[in-house]
């Protein structure tokens, strides 16, 4: 998944908590956007811990809401609906 794509996810309005699946199996819970820091190649996710990850982009498989994947298609992300 590209950036564009997290960044997509972090400004819907109303915000909406989502998983962010990674690719090793792992899924990282995004409760509110302010979880999450969007840096130009890497993103940062911290946890309630307030312990921290820095995740490669593309080893992110999907977006989890609520159990429903949202996955990118072509058509969407050559801005057509």
């Amino acid at each position: 998944m590209d950036i564009q794509g997290i960044r997509e996810a972090l400004l819907r309005r109303p915000f909406e908590s989502f998983s962010i699946c990674l690719a090793d199996g792992r899924s990282l819970d995004v409760p509110h956007p302010e979880m999450v820091a969007v840096g130009k190649r890497r993103i940062i996710v911290v946890e309630p811990d307030d312990s921290w990850m820095v995740i490669e982009p593309l080893l992110i498989v999907s977006l989890d809401y609520n159990g429903k994947r949202r996955r990118r298609t072509d058509r969407q992300k050559k801005g057509k609906t």
